[in-house]
């Protein structure tokens, strides 16, 4: 909550005058100033708050939260760039900043088209599951195993997709013709292509789909995510040594660059893991006052 970094001695406003060009960092709920500022900051209370459990979970159902709090995670990737951003500037006039992100305005910003949407039609979006409110088929759909998702974003690719399913002249039915008429028709477009879809299983469908370039994925679990050739190709899959249970398995590096390889060098920290490091490195303490202070408990 805003004035935490005050009232232990360490927020912006002091730390600049020891440090003019000092970039800081600051993340809260609902910012600095308002009448939220006050409130503590959840990803799940921000996302119902900020408008995307409105628009999450199937047309007649309840509303229902993102499986990661994307939130946080949205926050943390504004901070990111948004700290590059005031290093470059700082490079250029030598002059440090405070950086206000919030989860609320992080959420709201993230809302993009449908927030647009409402903002120029007055409409308030609904929930809509796996499918699209302008484009049909764009959702998922169950086959003889598992779920699959179809991307028809075309009137091209409606014709190639009823090829590949059987039913060509589906293409042409005056309903379903052009995405708009497939819109208006939706219900009774779905129905038949529901049917079809449960004829055959789901890598089956992927394959077909794939070989004729229409979009489509699996709806992957999270041991499929581990085992697809393009996660293990690009290294989203890594092994590190943990020092106390050997090796383990993270998550691999999303960004790589053409100048510096990326790799994650150090495994998640256990208690006090860089303690002495911090304080050796940054604040200065010699290996003897560390150890007193480790003797006496403090660390």
């Amino acid at each position: 909550t805003p004035g935490t970094m005050d009232n232990l001695g360490i927020g912006y406003e002091t730390l600049r005058t020891i440090n003019p060009g000092i970039i800081y960092c600051s993340i809260t709920g609902f910012g600095p100033d308002g009448p939220f500022s006050k409130r503590a900051g959840y990803d799940l209370a921000v996302s119902a708050l900020g408008g995307l459990m409105g628009i999450t979970g199937e047309p007649e159902g309840a509303p229902v939260k993102v499986g990661v709090a994307i939130t946080d995670v949205a926050t943390g990737l504004s901070a990111q760039g948004a700290i590059c951003a005031a290093l470059y500037a700082r490079e250029k006039t030598g002059r440090g900043q405070r950086i206000d992100l919030s989860l609320l305005e992080t959420q709201v910003s993230a809302l993009v088209n449908m927030a647009s949407s409402y903002l120029i039609s007055g409409e308030i979006p609904r929930r809509w599951g796996t499918a699209h409110e302008t484009i049909v088929p764009y959702q998922g759909f169950e086959t003889k195993d598992k779920y699959v998702i179809v991307a028809v974003g075309n009137d091209q690719l409606w014709s190639r997709f009823c090829c590949v399913i059987g039913r060509p002249e589906l293409a042409d039915d005056p309903r379903f013709r052009t995405n708009p008429l497939r819109v208006m028709n939706r219900k009774e477009c779905i129905g038949i292509l529901a049917s079809i879809m449960k004829t055959r299983g789901r890598d089956e469908w992927v394959k077909l789909l794939n070989d004729d370039a229409i979009p489509c994925a699996p709806i992957n679990t999270m041991d499929e995510v581990f085992q697809n050739p393009q996660v293990l190709h690009r290294n989203m899959l890594v092994e590190v040594d943990h020092p106390k249970v050997g090796k383990i398995k993270m998550v691999g590096m999303p960004v790589k660059y053409s100048e510096a390889k990326t790799t994650i060098s150090r495994p998640p920290p256990i208690l006090g893991a860089h303690t002495r490091e911090v304080l050796n490195e940054i604040l200065g303490y010699d290996d003897s006052q560390l150890d007193d202070l480790e003797s006496a408990g403090v660390i």
